[in-house]
C-alpha cells in the first residue's frame, strides 16, 4: 500500500520498490514506474497500484476419479504481474489518493481466476484416472497438467499475469477412504511382523534346545566326573584310615608303656611317702601326747581356781538379791498398810474402805475402755441412788 501525506491541500505519494504506480493526470499519463515518489493533486489525479512481486496462492479442491472416489488436491501456484500496464488495464489497481487503498479487490480477483483455471486442468485429469493410480502417480500428472495449463491459458498473458511455479503438496481420498487403503498394507506389515516373530521363537526355541542339551551333556560328564572323584575318594580315605590306624597302634603300645613306668614310678613314690607320713605321725603322737600331759596338770590347776572363784561370786550375788528382795517386800508392805490406813480414817466403818480397794482392784485389771455411752434409764438410776445416799448421809 502507498504511503500518501497531506500538506497545504497537495499530497505526496511515496511507493515501494515492489509496487509500479501509475499517475494519470486529466488523462494523461504523468508518472509510470516501481518505487516513485511525487507530488499530486487529489481532484485532478488517477492512481494506481500493482504488486509486481512473486506472489504465492495456495489452494484446496475437491476432484473426482475415474472410479467415482473423492480426492482432495492441496496446491500452491507462484506468480507475478509481468505487464503492470495491462495489468492496470485489465483489472482495477486504483488506489484512494487520500488512503492510498484500493477501491477494488484486484488480488482476489486474480485468485480466483489462477484457482479455477488450475482447478480445472486437475480435475480433468483426475477424471480419467482411477485412485488408485491417481494416489500413486497423480501429484506428478496434477503438476504438469496445471503448469502446462496455466502457461497455455490465453487470458492469464492478455491480463499480464506471468505464472512462475506450480507445486502439487498431496492428493488424499476420504478418511474411510484412506483407511481402507491403508488396511492391507498394515495387514501385510502385522504378517511381516507376525513371521518375524514366529521365526525369532522358533530360533530361540532351537537354541533353547540346543542349550538344554549342552547343559544335559554338561550334567552327565559332570556326574561321570564326581563318580570318580567319589570313588578317589573313597580309596583315600581307606588309606588315611589305616595310615591312622598303624599310627595308633603305635601311639597306644607307647601310651601303655609310659603308663607302665609312670604306675611303678607312683608306686614307689606313694611307698616312699607312705613310709614318711608315718614316721612323722608316731613324732607327732609323741609330741602331742607329751603337750597333752604337761597341759592336762595346769588345765586342773586353773579350773579349780576358776570353779572357787565362781562359788564365791555365786554365794555374795545370792546375798544382794535377798537383801533387796526383803528391802522391797518390807516398802511394799509399808505402803500398802499407810494407804489402807488412809482409807480406812475416810470412812465410817470399813465398808467403804473395802469398796474402795475393790473398786480400785477392778480398775487396774478392766481393759482400756475409749468411749462410755450413758443412756438416760441409766442416769437416772445412778441419780436416784446418788440421791438416796446423801439422804442416808445426812
Amino acid at each position: 500500500m502507498a504511503d500518501i501525506t497531506r500538506r497545504l491541500g497537495r499530497r505526496h505519494l511515496r511507493g515501494a520498490p515492489s509496487a509500479h504506480i501509475r499517475h494519470h493526470n486529466a488523462g494523461r499519463l504523468v508518472h509510470d514506474g516501481p518505487g516513485l515518489s511525487f507530488w499530486f493533486r487529489p481532484l485532478t489525479a488517477a492512481l494506481s497500484e500493482i504488486p509486481v512481486d512473486d506472489r504465492e496462492l495456495a489452494m484446496t479442491f475437491h476432484a473426482r476419479t475415474a472410479d467415482f472416489q473423492d480426492v482432495t488436491a492441496q496446491a500452491t501456484v507462484t506468480y507475478r504481474i509481468a505487464d503492470p500496464a495491462l495489468a492496470a488495464a485489465r483489472l482495477d489497481f486504483s488506489i484512494d489518493p487520500d488512503t492510498g487503498v484500493w477501491r477494488g479487490t484486484p488480488l482476489e480477483q486474480l485468485g480466483t481466476l489462477l484457482t479455477e483455471t488450475a482447478q480445472q486442468h486437475a480435475l480433468d485429469v483426475l477424471a480419467r484416472t482411477p485412485l488408485s493410480a491417481a494416489l500413486v502417480d497423480g501429484v506428478a500428472a496434477v503438476r504438469e497438467r496445471v503448469a502446462a495449463g496455466l502457461v497455455a491459458e490465453p487470458r492469464l498473458p492478455a491480463t499480464g499475469i506471468e505464472v512462475v511455479a506450480v507445486r502439487v503438496m498431496a492428493l488424499r481420498p476420504e478418511p474411510e477412504v484412506e483407511r481402507a487403503l491403508r488396511t492391507p498394507a498394515r495387514e501385510q506389515i502385522q504378517q511381516d511382523a507376525d513371521r518375524a516373530t514366529y521365526e525369532r521363537r522358533a530360533v530361540a526355541v532351537e537354541r533353547e534346545r540346543a542349550i538344554a542339551e549342552n547343559e544335559l551333556a554338561s550334567k552327565i560328564e559332570l556326574a561321570r566326573r564326581e563318580e570318580r572323584l567319589v570313588e578317589q575318594r573313597g580309596t583315600n580315605a581307606r588309606r588315611e584310615a589305616e595310615e591312622q590306624a598303624a599310627a595308633d597302634a603305635v601311639r597306644a603300645e607307647a601310651e601303655a608303656a609310659r603308663s607302665v613306668r609312670q604306675a611303678e614310678a607312683e608306686a614307689t613314690r606313694s611307698v616312699r611317702l607312705a613310709e614318711a607320713e608315718a614316721a612323722r605321725s608316731v613324732k607327732l603322737a609323741e609330741a602331742e601326747a607329751a603337750r597333752t600331759a604337761a597341759l592336762t596338770e595346769a588345765e586342773v590347776a586353773r579350773a579349780g581356781k576358776l570353779a572357787e572363784a565362781d562359788a564365791a561370786r555365786s554365794v555374795r550375788l545370792a546375798r544382794a538379791e535377798a537383801e533387796g528382795a526383803r528391802e522391797v517386800g518390807a516398802a511394799e508392805a509399808e505402803a500398802r498398810a499407810g494407804w489402807l490406813r488412809v482409807h480406812a480414817e475416810a470412812g465410817v466403818d470399813g465398808t467403804a474402805t473395802l469398796r474402795a480397794l475393790t473398786a480400785a482392784r477392778l480398775a487396774e485389771n478392766l481393759p482400756r475402755i475409749d468411749s462410755v455411752t450413758v443412756s438416760p434409764d441409766i442416769l437416772t438410776g445412778l441419780l436416784a441412788r446418788l440421791g438416796g445416799t446423801s439422804e442416808d448421809a445426812g
